[in-house]
């Protein structure tokens, strides 16, 4: 893809809150962190126009906890069209990592990162969408 050059005017304070950003996120340089928040704008537009998406619900939870792993099975079974795939990892003898790939509408990936992060059980989990490419 061709980079177009075009010029920024910001005021002071933002100019040095863009900087403070770019070093803090280690990005290489201006344009770099210019372009991340743009495109991190984009996306969230995305979401709100209930457009198609991909992601990925990263889920931490016991697995000891009655009934959640059925209830996870579950939830999930209701949204199978939009899950790619999973990943389970054990962490320690009761805490688990799973990560679950999705792709479609932004609604229906919300729908399904709530029903599974209601689950009783679950002790974390984040919904992370960006648009598929």
């Amino acid at each position: 893809m061709k980079t177009k050059r075009f010029s920024v005017s910001l005021e002071e304070n933002l100019l040095t809150a863009l900087d403070r950003f770019v070093a803090e996120r280690k990005f290489p340089n201006r344009s770099q962190a210019i372009r991340s928040l743009v495109t991190e704008s984009l996306v969230q537009e995305s979401w709100d126009q209930d457009k198609l998406v991909a992601g990925a619900l990263v889920l931490v939870y016991d697995h000891h906890k009655r009934d959640l792993s059925k209830k996870l099975t579950h939830v999930q079974h209701d949204f199978h069209h939009l899950i790619l795939a999973t990943q389970h990892i054990h962490l320690s003898h009761h805490a688990c990592l799973e990560t679950i790939s999705l792709k479609g509408n932004a609604t229906e990936l919300r729908q399904l990162a709530d029903g599974i992060l209601a689950i009783k059980g679950i002790t974390h989990g984040k919904l992370v969408m960006t648009e598929p490419g």
